[in-house]
């Protein structure tokens, strides 16, 4: 079951070719990620409560389509199985289709660890947000593990 996240992008995120620029795509992504990690019970106050965080360790964006001035984009987020789905895991892997009226303009796939700052180490997720997040997955899509070539 994929989770939505929506943003109005802004002027000063469009370069010199009139269009969104490269770094701004993974910031609306880190958006979405926040909005999952939020729904799923990694929010602001787990951080401060618990001192962990996901820290992504590996990213793989796709640029499909220029999106342009004054959109608004809206990412879909899937949760991906079987990684997330383990007991004890302490990895989560999303993938992220970024989508201006309908049509697909980019995608991102992450791998990100459940990190115990003060350790300094990944950490398995408590068993409620690993539940949260299992009740999310579903199967890769067919973009999802493919390497630069």
């Amino acid at each position: 079951m994929s989770t939505s996240f929506t943003q109005r992008l802004r002027p000063e995120w469009i370069d010199y070719n009139g269009h969104l620029s490269e770094a701004y795509y993974v910031l609306v992504f880190g958006f979405a990620t926040d909005a999952l990690m939020d729904r799923v019970g990694l929010d602001a106050a787990y951080r401060e409560r618990s001192g962990c965080s996901l820290y992504t360790v590996e990213a793989h964006v796709r640029y499909l389509d220029e999106v342009g001035a004054d959109a608004e984009v809206e990412v879909l987020t899937r949760v991906i199985a079987p990684d997330t789905a383990a007991p004890g895991t302490k990895k989560v892997r999303i993938c992220h289709e970024m989508r201006v009226d309908g049509a697909l303009a980019a995608t991102e796939e992450l791998m990100a660890l459940h990190v115990d700052q003060g350790q300094g180490r990944a950490v398995p997720l408590p068993e409620e947000v690993a539940a949260r997040l299992a009740a999310l997955a579903e199967p890769a899509p067919d973009y999802a593990g493919r390497s630069i070539g």
